[in-house]
């Protein structure tokens, strides 16, 4: 939190700057305090649950610190950031039209390059981090913060105040957010993970919030009956009340917005959250663009919206038989209607036709789709463009609940594969059922919307459980493996670099083959590579090898052996017996080392005396010539983490070779857990998401939509697929939101200069 906002300035207040803030707004700020509180007192019990669950599951012990760091000081700090928070929007209510808020930003074209400066690191990325926080929320909460800023605007007409200045808006919000983990006292990765979880959880949280602010408001007389927001920005004081009315007769209802370019003053062209009157405005500007207009009428009358939604009743019965059959693209459905309608069709209902044929053209020629999921969706061309005649905010409101549904239908569609025949598919099912629906039922209420929405959400919640349970089988398993696998190469290391150059009797060598191995492992797997019992068991293995090899030969190697065997033989048989090994076997195995090491003491009566050598004890820890590397896992001085990172280093160590460009290595390694890919083979094309990484054996796992494993690369031949084409990217972004983007990116590349 900064400090200047702590300090009152008496000196310089000029009696012009006071604000008498409304008695409205005073019951809002006080109101919207507590709310807040709420809110906040939510999150914080949320977040340590969640953060206790994810440093749980934390693939490394670097993420697993940073989690129970920010844990720590979440609950430490719980209260001084709740203060923060609410004394900084409590400071955008007094301070209203005085204060800047830090997410506002010009456009790059405004910014005055020669007040550029280097930024640190760390505070850019917590700026980046509150800027994705503010982008969500203002996304999710479009039209509640719209709602909220024009009432706010009303009660205030002699202040222009921008959206970053507007108090309760998710600018504010999120830089209070900012500013109350700025004194977090934890490293930027520890910072990021709280500023993350404000966002996954928090943005959750202000639905009722926003509506308990307007209901506020609402109660106060403030604009009680404006049920939508205003499009655009709100016209300076005393303008004329007949500006940008729309002209009767023109097919827009005396409430919408004009769709004149000169009316196109605010948003960003180019995002998908551009209003109506922007789309419009590029369309008008474009090249080749169709303009879609009804059969000539020598009364020069104007077919009303009304009574062109009803016309489309008909395509729309007509569209419950094409159950398989080819998707006819908007503007091929309409001809034949608008060719035997009279009337010329409104300058704004062309425009929307227009805007959804383009949507329509976008989703059917998406790749990420399957055909047949395609088909299902394009059937609903006809009662989506009837919203869109009907509701213009339809392409404002961005959780507008056809717009929402378009997009967990395509979202639950980007891994399907057709089934073989006979079998059943119940999400082709549940997505033919929705469209069935909306064709047989929908009129002009969009509460069906709401209801099919909820109803497919549900079904969805319920197939992802299903199959998260399937994955995480899947990938216990996969790790389970990896551990074994990573455990039994441990073992064969140690024996390995302890038994090189040495001459082993048989039975020991079947001793240390068998058994050994097994209780090595088995210790690797209980207590870690890094543990005291580990790093003890790497000791007895090199002393069980030196005291059946023991050379160099000094004067005093007799009298240690004869004073070690004692120790080593009991250790041995405390090993087999922890493992559980069978007696009998056991028996024989102490038999065999007795013997072996009778044999040794026979030897070393006649044996030559070599140069001194160290004492027995110290022996083991001696390396081999030529091998200092083999022993390197059983000594006692690399700590647990250096050895973890070094097995994991060795599988990528082997898998980066010259034949892979760095950049589909770094492809590689930036696919994400759940990321969807398209593997083409021969004459197979398969989707499949990535459903883990084992980090002990660098495999990555795929898996189909039903949780079953597809296949598993390591980082090289990942990176072969991703540069050969075999495999490819599937972009599971919101499609309605990526077919405005191209809309827009399209009307702006083609539009006239």
């Amino acid at each position: 939190m900064a400090q200047d906002n702590k300090v009152v300035r008496f000196t310089g207040a000029n009696q012009q700057e006071r604000f008498a803030m409304p008695g409205e707004l005073v019951r809002l700020r006080d109101r919207s305090g507590q709310a807040l509180k709420q809110v906040l007192a939510r999150f914080f019990e949320q977040a340590d649950d969640t953060l206790f669950a994810l440093a749980d599951k934390a693939g490394t012990n670097q993420d697993q610190t940073a989690y129970f760091d920010a844990m720590r000081e979440l609950r430490l700090s719980r209260k001084s950031m709740t203060v923060s928070v609410l004394q900084h929007v409590s400071q955008a209510f007094n301070e209203m039209g005085r204060t800047r808020s830090g997410a506002a930003s010009s456009s790059l074209e405004q910014v005055d390059q020669d007040g550029l400066g280097l930024v640190d690191h760390e505070q850019l990325e917590q700026q980046v981090a509150i800027d994705n926080l503010t982008t969500r929320l203002r996304n999710r909460y479009q039209e509640s913060v719209h709602l909220l800023a024009a009432r706010i605007r009303h009660l205030v007409p002699e202040l222009e105040l921008a959206d970053a200045q507007m108090p309760l808006g998710p600018e504010v919000i999120c830089n209070a957010i900012g500013e109350a983990c700025a004194d977090l006292d934890i490293d930027i990765r520890a910072k990021l993970v709280v500023l993350k979880l404000f966002e996954r959880l928090m943005a959750d949280q202000l639905d009722g919030f926003y509506r308990d602010c307007n209901q506020a408001l609402i109660d106060a007389g403030v604009l009680p009956n404006m049920k939508r927001p205003p499009v655009g920005r709100p016209r300076a004081v005393g303008a004329s009340s007949g500006a940008g009315r729309p002209q009767q007769g023109s097919g827009q209802s005396s409430g919408e917005p004009a769709t004149d370019e000169s009316a196109v003053t605010g948003g960003a062209p180019g995002s998908s959250s551009a209003t109506f009157q922007e789309l419009t405005s590029l369309l008008r500007r474009g090249q080749g663009d169709t303009v879609v207009t009804g059969a000539p009428a020598s009364s020069g009358s104007v077919l009303g919206t009304g009574q062109l939604v009803s016309e489309l009743e008909q395509l729309q019965i007509a569209a419950r038989g094409q159950v398989g059959e080819p998707v006819m693209p908007l503007r091929e459905q309409l001809h034949p209607l608008l060719q035997d309608t009279p009337g010329q069709i409104a300058q704004a209902d062309s425009d929307v036709i227009n805007l959804v044929a383009m949507l329509f053209d976008f989703i059917l020629e998406d790749r990420q789709l399957h055909p047949v999921m395609k088909s299902l969706i394009g059937r609903l061309q006809i009662p989506v463009l009837k919203v869109a005649l009907s509701d213009r905010n339809f392409f404002n409101r961005g959780g507008h609940p056809v717009r929402k549904l378009l997009n967990e239908l395509a979202l639950a569609a980007i891994g399907w594969t057709e089934k073989r025949e006979g079998a059943r598919d119940p999400l082709r099912e549940k997505i033919a059922e929705v469209v069935d629906r909306v064709l047989e039922e929908f009129t002009t209420d969009t509460t069906l919307f709401e209801e099919l929405l909820e109803d497919f959400g549900h079904f969805m919640d319920l197939d992802r459980r299903r199959r998260e349970l399937v994955e995480q089988r899947l990938k216990d398993a996969e790790e389970g493996r990896a551990k074994h696998e990573r455990a039994s190469q441990l073992a064969t290391e140690v024996i390995d670099a302890q038994t090189a150059g040495r001459n082993i009797p048989e039975a020991i060598s079947q001793l240390l083959k068998e058994p050994w191995t097994r209780y090595l492992q088995w210790l690797a797997l209980r207590a870690g590579e890094g543990s005291e019992p580990w790093q003890e068991a790497c000791e007895v293995t090199a002393r069980l090898v030196w005291s059946v090899d023991p050379s160099p030969v000094s004067e005093h190697t007799r009298t240690d052996l004869l004073r070690s065997i004692p120790s080593i033989v009991d250790d041995v048989r405390k090993a087999l017996q922890e493992i559980s090994w069978d007696p009998f076997a056991t028996d024989t195995v102490i038999r065999d080392l007795e013997l072996a090491h009778v044999d040794v003491l026979q030897r070393l009566v006649t044996a030559p005396v070599e140069e001194p050598g160290p004492a027995p004890d110290q022996e083991p820890q001696a390396e081999p010539a030529g091998e200092p590397e083999a022993r390197q896992p059983a000594t006692a001085e690399r700590p647990p983490e250096t050895a973890v990172e070094a097995g994991d280093a060795r599988p990528e160590a082997e898998a980066v070779a010259p034949s892979v460009p760095e950049a589909w290595l770094a492809r590689a390694d930036q696919l994400t857990v759940g990321s969807w890919v398209e593997m083409t083979g021969e004459d197979l094309r398969v989707r499949c998401k990535l459903a883990a990484f084992i980090r002990a054996t660098g495999k990555y796992i795929f898996v189909n939509r039903s949780g079953a494993k597809v296949a598993e690369y390591h980082r090289e031949d990942l990176a072969e697929a991703l540069q050969a084409g075999v495999i490819t990217m599937l972009d599971d972004g919101l499609i309605f939101d990526r077919a405005l983007e191209s809309i827009i990116d399209n009307l702006r590349h083609n539009r006239k200069d």
